[in-house]
């Protein structure tokens, strides 16, 4: 293990370094429609949330080889290059003037997704394994980008217009990478790592199963930070800053209790915390979709399901470093990556149901759905089963 100022060192840049690239990954969500104005675009509700969608996709899929690079190259080297890349589609997002080429800045500015698996696989391998579910729990605060940019960005385009938030975001990513650079450490590589010896983590079914529930978890938590602010405007006819706030009450309470569950991981059986959060989660879900059109019910839900993603995200990714111990990025890149996926398809299929039965409730139903298939698979392998994970 490195040194303890070094360990601190990489795991505040880590999480510093995510949070700017999150910022980045939801920087549409709350400006969509200032953005679309400002371009001249016109779009159906089903575009709105294809477009929305569209970052979270190259984001989630590119985890898997960028966590295997990290794993390869050093998370250090893979991170400075990440944020210079940025740099070209935030440039282009309040520029571009038709929807093809919007779907195409949105496509490259999803790559700022991929820096969880990059934070991720830095930060490992400064700790020792009884402390990571703490230490991942606490890199996966980065997540909390996307509550800044939901809380600051709507504020930032009323005082100063648009392209001064996209101006932020260049200077944010510039000093990141520069101090990535000159202070950051370089984590453990693993020169042997290729694509193809990674992406034998792929025959683990604890691969596979981590991944399933991560796309529940992670993906419940990018589908509402992404879509709160356009429920809060088209629902309860709220204003821009408003449903930014709420947004980010959510993302922050997502984000904050990562660590919880990673500390609580480190205590109890994972698997034992895990089958609660889903029958809450299931409930709350349930819940939602009876009272969505009431506002008081509706906040006081999604301060709930705020709550239950956080803590099972930090539960799912104690697990993550256990299932291959010399590629944990590799692991990290396939199970974010299915997280991220559950983040994409969900603005999807609600903006097909809404354009199709006038509501959401029959989308916010089949979150429930998939919460109970999540929890009877991880009744039967891990918990009615005699598989572990973490002993």
């Amino acid at each position: 293990m490195e040194s303890k100022s070094k360990s601190i060192i990489a795991l505040i840049m880590g999480t510093l370094s995510m949070m700017v690239c999150f910022m980045v990954w939801l920087s549409l969500s709350p400006l969509v429609g200032v953005i679309l104005t400002h371009n001249g675009i016109e779009l159906s509700e089903f575009q709105r949330t294809f477009l929305l969608a569209t970052p979270i996709l190259l984001g989630s899929i590119m985890r898997i080889p960028m966590g295997i690079w990290s794993d390869k190259y050093g998370g250090k080297k893979v991170y400075i290059v990440l944020m210079l890349f940025l740099i070209i589609p935030v440039l282009l997002i309040p520029r571009v003037g038709s929807f093809s080429t919007m779907i195409i800045s949105a496509l490259l500015l999803g790559m700022s997704g991929t820096s969880f698996a990059v934070g991720i696989s830095y930060v490992t391998g400064f700790f020792p394994p009884e402390k990571q579910g703490l230490v991942l729990g606490i890199a996966g605060v980065g997540n909390i980008g996307t509550a800044f940019s939901s809380f600051f960005f709507p504020r930032i385009e009323k005082a100063w217009g648009l392209n001064s938030v996209f101006y932020l975001l260049i200077v944010l990513l510039v000093i990141f990478a520069l101090l990535m650079m000159f202070i950051a450490p370089e984590s453990q590589k693993n020169e042997n790592a290729s694509m193809g010896k990674s992406l034998a983590v792929a025959k683990e079914k604890d691969t596979w199963y981590l991944a399933l529930f991560y796309f529940l978890t992670f993906g419940l938590f990018m589908a509402m930070t992404n879509l709160l602010s356009m429920f809060m405007v088209n629902l309860f006819h709220s204003s821009l800053v408003d449903a930014g706030l709420w947004a980010a009450v959510f993302a922050v309470l997502g984000t904050l209790t990562r660590p919880i569950g990673g500390y609580l991981s480190d205590k109890i059986r994972p698997m034992t915390l895990l089958k609660y959060d889903f029958i809450a989660i299931t409930a709350a879900a349930i819940i939602l979709g009876f009272f969505l059109q009431t506002q008081g019910v509706f906040l006081t839900i999604m301060v709930v399901i705020g709550v239950l993603v956080g803590l099972g995200n930090g539960i799912i990714f104690k697990m993550v470093p256990f299932v291959s111990d010399s590629n944990t990025g590799a692991v990290t890149g396939f199970v974010g990556a299915m997280g991220g996926l559950g983040g994409y398809f969900p603005p999807i299929i609600l903006g097909i149901i809404k354009q199709a039965t006038g509501g959401y409730e029959l989308g916010i139903y089949l979150i429930a759905v998939f919460a109970i298939i999540c929890l009877a698979l991880l009744q039967k392998v891990y918990i009615s089963g005699s598989h572990k994970i973490v002993k």
